[in-house]
């Protein structure tokens, strides 16, 4: 991707003959549709002083060849090899088809090479061997066959080896302990078999190891434990058997451990708290059993746990409670029994601890049986709203019930589709759908059916009466599309207050990415047009609150952005920072921070502006095409800066979701994808002045997918209009 396209400076030397020959058999084996190659003239001019396209010289050589996304067709051309001093050959994203050539091996300086993403098929050639210079060897999402040949390993620089997502068979090599500097290794989606060599825990540099959805047996090496620096550990989907082995626990640089999917028995080892970075632990799917062990909970940054479908027993650790960063938890189909902890049970809907008969307290319909009549529920108080012996649904009745039945209030209507009262809200039922800095959401359905979202403000966290009600009477009438609308809001004698909107019943786009809740199961797919309907949808809502209200967001993440029943984006929470202290939105700016969707400007200047937006909203972009959660630190930076990291190395496959590769390598999508992508790269500059305004952002993804903007600048909603209604 870098460098493709540019002009290095000509070093006055004219292409050497072999080369001039090798380049032109190699443009004769391919077919160039769209007329990249038509500057290889006949000539050879220009070869070397920029006129080629994708190609770089040094002294009349040629050192690389880089023409990736050009929708090439054909095949390698074996006189390839003429290019004696070729260093890079990246045809990456093109549907190349035939084999690979053994004439690569004719090039001893070769140290990258990046054919990812084609139609290959055929068997490495062992001559690679002879590239005893190779650095980075990346085959994936091909139909290459047969055995991965030992003689890859013979290059002691190999740094990383990606053979992903095709048809290798055999077992892996044993030779892997010859490459010392192994940092990366891919190999899952293949048809390998036999065991997991012992050698891979002599290679001290390796960071990430996938080798899930193969055939692997045998056990895990107790060896893996002595890899200090490894980050990803992903061997699931396979047959492996055997226990955990304690000497993983080991492995304080583990960021993701993924188990899942193998034939794993025995306890899972008390020292697991020694994975101290560990993010997501999925040992799913497996035959786990005995108890859950309490000092999970002291693994404080696990964000993602996943240990259902085993046979685990005993209670759930209350200490899990502690994880305050976990967005997805799943322990169903085990025999684990007793009351769930009640902080669990409000944070994760039923299908996380379904299939256990001996667990309860995780919703209504499955209480916890009661020594003795429960009292009478008691005045609201704090201490009320989070009394363990009521079920979550309980609490939010009493809270709702009290707030307006016995206290009194004010209930202010906007326009909107449907009007309520307070004895409405009152007979509603209630249930938790989350918790931010701001307060706690509840979803009220209404007798009649209807429902809306409720958001109770934390206490002490909003401005006065006076100065809360001149500002959400302003928000009360913006209207558009693409922005939630906020219906009505209610304040209560002794501080409390309500904002009630619409109702999302999708849940938002953080939930429908990552496979957090029931928005969208784990293996439903999100093509490539939905994705890009929901970035315009949001750089559309966003661009109406800068251009038009002049209004900053200041909080914008993916849980942020909600979607409709059509699939339409719906920016929420916008303008309630001028509802807020300035102390409360100095912790809302921190918390974005923590969820890796603040400007780098914010942890000095603490004041949001348009291009920490734009920020925001380029997280949110580069969510969208890589799959990954901001949250989630990636090899140990920040999503944005991974994203650089792997573009400025070529290493595209890496970058977008798998979904989106698949529609990449079927002929679809491609150039969209990546110049969403460069513009993704734009709104997180580090530098706030070189960021687009969001309507230049809008204006480009318009660009990119015509076909889905049309009809889409309008407002949606009419202008808004005052309160219509007060109950006092």
């Amino acid at each position: 991707m870098s460098g493709v396209g540019s002009s290095p400076t000509w070093d006055g030397i004219i292409i050497s003959e072999e080369d001039y020959q090798g380049l032109q058999a190699l443009k004769h084996a391919l077919n160039d549709p769209r007329g990249f190659l038509r500057s290889w003239n006949d000539t050879g001019l220009g070869a070397c002083s920029g006129g080629w396209l994708g190609i770089k010289c040094v002294r009349g050589k040629v050192i690389a060849i880089q023409l990736p996304w050009r929708g090439l067709s054909g095949h390698i051309s074996e006189k390839i090899g003429q290019l004696s001093a070729l260093r890079k050959l990246s045809l990456h994203d093109n549907a190349i088809t035939g084999q690979i050539p053994a004439a690569l091996g004719f090039l001893p300086d070769l140290r990258g090479l990046h054919l990812f993403n084609n139609r290959l098929s055929g068997t490495v050639p062992p001559s690679i061997g002879n590239c005893l210079l190779l650095q980075t060897v990346d085959l994936s999402n091909n139909s290459l066959t047969g055995i991965i040949p030992n003689s890859i390993f013979n290059s002691s620089k190999l740094y990383r080896l990606t053979l992903s997502y095709n048809n290798f068979s055999g077992e892996l090599p044993v030779g892997t302990a010859r490459s010392p500097s192994l940092t990366f290794l891919h190999l899952q989606h293949n048809a390998l078999s036999g065991s997991i060599p012992r050698s891979l825990g002599k290679l001290k540099s390796l960071r990430e190891i996938i080798l899930s959805n193969n055939h692997l047996s045998g056990g895990i090496p107790e060896e893996f434990g002595s890899l200090s620096a490894l980050e990803t550990f992903d061997i699931s989907e396979n047959t492996i058997r055997g226990t955990f082995p304690v000497s993983l626990c080991n492995l304080s640089s583990l960021i993701r451990l993924n188990l899942a999917g193998n034939l794993l028995t025995g306890q899972v080892p008390e020292p697991i708290d020694g994975l101290v970075n560990l993010s997501s632990l999925s040992l799913k799917k497996n035959q786990f059993h005995g108890r859950i062990p309490a000092t999970m909970g002291n693994i404080a940054g696990l964000s993602q746990l996943d240990l259902s479908d085993n046979n685990f027993t005993g209670e759930i650790p209350e200490s899990l409670s502690s994880l305050s960063n976990l967005t997805f938890f799943n322990v169903s189909d085990n025999n684990l029994s007793g009351p769930v902890p009640a902080s669990l049970s409000e944070r994760f809907n039923s299908s996380s601890f379904r299939g256990n008969i001996q667990l309860c307290g995780y919703s209504a319909s499955v209480p916890c049986p009661s020594p003795s009549p429960p009292p009478p529920p008691p005045a609201l108080s704090p201490a009320n709203t989070s009394r363990r012996t009521l079920s979550t649904r309980n609490i939010i009745l009493i809270v709702a019930g009290s707030i307006i039945a016995f206290l009194g209030g004010k209930l202010v209507h906007f326009e909107g589709p449907f009007a309520f009262t307070a004895d409405d809200l009152l007979c509603a039922t209630a249930e938790i759908m989350g918790k931010s800095t701001y307060g706690t959401v509840y979803k009220a359905t209404l007798e009649d059916g209807n429902q809306v979202a409720v958001k109770r403000l934390r206490e002490k966290i909003a401005k006065n009466q006076k100065e809360f009600e001149a500002e959400v009477n302003v928000l009360g009438k913006i209207r558009h599309s693409n922005l939630l609308a906020l219906r009505a809001y209610y304040l209560g004698p002794k501080g409390e207050k309500l904002l009630v909107f619409d109702f999302m019943p999708k849940g938002s786009l953080a939930a429908f990415l990552h496979g957090v809740v029931v928005a969208r199961g784990p293996d439903s797919p999100i093509d490539w047009p939905t994705r890009m309907k929901i970035a315009m949808g949001t750089a559309r809502g966003l661009s109406y609150l800068h251009d038009e209200m002049s209004m900053i967001h200041g909080n914008l993440t993916s849980a942020n952005v909600l979607l409709d029943d059509d699939g339409d984006a719906k920016i929420a929470d916008f303008g309630l920072s001028r509802l807020m202290t300035t102390a409360a939105n100095s912790n809302v700016i921190a918390t974005a921070g923590a969820l890796g969707y603040r400007a780098p400007e914010l942890s000095k200047l603490k004041k949001a502006s348009n291009k920490t937006d734009v920020y925001s909203l380029g997280v949110i972009l580069l969510e969208l095409l890589t799959g990954k959660s901001p949250g989630d630190a990636v090899n140990g930076v920040d999503l944005p800066q991974w994203v650089a990291s792997i573009v400025e190395e070529e290493w595209t496959n890496e970058v977008f979701d798998l979904e989106l590769m698949r529609e990449a390598a079927a002929g679809a999508a491609g150039d969209e994808l990546l110049n969403t992508l460069k513009l993704a790269l734009h709104c997180v500059d580090p530098s706030p002045a070189a960021r687009p305004e969001v309507r230049e952002v809008l204006r480009q993804l318009e660009e990119i997918k015509p076909e889905l903007a049309a009809g889409g600048g309008g407002g949606g909603e009419s202008g808004g209009v005052g309160p219509s209604k007060t109950e006092d």
